[in-house]
């Protein structure tokens, strides 16, 4: 639990300190490192039934999907990204790998793809929110970023102390609907906090009020993401995805709960702006 606290405390000490001098490009730079080290982590997990994605071809392709939003946009969008990782991948099907496989390996390479960086590059596209303040994307992937992990210590901790039922016993035994209320609580608390301090930089529209009402779904999404990742690590056999983290595991461990978070925060915070 230890290592599991300091590192808490040194990637949130990187992230602000990250959006802090490097800005939105900055932000959107190190959203895409963090994309493609967890693509890199889901490949290596799928590897491990027997099939063989092509995950070099994939993290280059995510990696510029995530990085769309701040040099691409004007010219190739997302979906023309993800039209030509199918045809690339489609290419090098038809020579590679074993002929029992290969289905298999297009399959979880274009899901790679999609699962990953494709819904982490909303979270670039909200930290380029300019509106109503220059910064404002950076408060609201901050707040995004918050919620999500936030739901997830404070489900764990009131899981710890409070935990009797579970919730999804063949998938994740660990978790309980006690530490699931924990989590969803901690989240609208955190997110009503940071939409009070950080109001210069967000719409007024935005209250404490309506973030903490806000922050609900997002951390009952994010469950639902981490919960689809203890799918994947259940095929895999593994514990957890990686051990890039002391304490955490993986990078994969330490994302997913955004990757169905970010999505659904950027519909939200983008309505917000316009």
């Amino acid at each position: 639990m230890l290592k599991r606290v300091l590192s808490t405390f040194a990637l949130w000490a990187i992230v602000l300190a990250s959006l802090y001098w490097f800005g939105a490009v900055g932000g959107v730079w190190m959203i895409t490192a963090i994309s493609a080290l967890t693509l890199r982590e889901f490949y290596a997990m799928i590897a491990r039934g027997g099939i063989a994605p092509f995950n070099q071809l994939g993290i280059v392709l995510g990696a510029a999907i995530t990085l769309g939003p701040l040099y691409l946009d004007r010219h190739v969008g997302p979906a023309e990204l993800l039209a030509l990782a199918v045809i690339a991948f489609s290419v090098r099907i038809l020579s590679e790998r074993d002929a029992q496989h290969r289905l298999d390996t297009l399959a979880w390479s274009i899901f790679g793809v999609i699962y990953v960086p494709f819904m982490l590059h909303f979270l670039s596209r909200t930290i380029l929110i300019e509106s109503p303040h220059p910064r404002a994307g950076l408060v609201m992937a901050l707040w995004l970023i918050a919620v999500s992990k936030f739901c997830d210590t404070g489900a764990l901790l009131s899981g710890m102390a409070f935990g009797r039922h579970k919730m999804a016993p063949q998938i994740s035994p660990k978790k309980t609907w006690e530490g699931f209320v924990g989590g969803v609580l901690s989240a609208a608390l955190i997110g009503a906090a940071i939409a009070h301090f950080g109001r210069a930089y967000l719409p007024a529209a935005f209250t404490p009020w309506l973030a903490a009402l806000i922050a609900v779904p997002i951390a009952a999404i994010a469950v639902v993401s981490d919960l689809v990742e203890s799918i994947i690590k259940r095929r895999a056999e593994v514990k957890d995805s990686g051990r890039t983290i002391p304490g955490i595991g993986g990078m994969f461990d330490l994302t997913d709960s955004l990757i169905l978070a970010a999505p659904l925060g950027y519909a939200v915070f983008n309505g917000f702006a316009r």
